[in-house]
């Protein structure tokens, strides 16, 4: 894809193995889907777009699926 003439990327792909700050502390999962468009998540209208994607992620620990930007995201090796 591009955007005025430069190629955009996502900075994460499905299955990339990442880790995230949340609320009972760092968490790890795999990304499952990938929004490039403002899309709807736990009653909450998220904005994303091809510059500023969101990621949905798998915890490894629960069935929890939560939903961040990119730069929430650390990958894992």
């Amino acid at each position: 894809m591009t955007s005025g003439g430069r190629e955009i990327m996502a900075k994460f792909s499905i299955g990339d193995h990442v880790s995230w700050n949340s609320e009972a502390g760092r968490v790890s999962g795999k990304i499952i889907r990938i929004h490039r468009q403002d899309f709807d998540y736990e009653g909450h209208r998220r904005r994303a777009s091809h510059d500023t994607p969101q990621y949905e992620i798998a915890s490894d620990k629960t069935d929890h699926v939560a939903a961040h930007k990119g730069d929430a995201l650390t990958r894992l090796s």
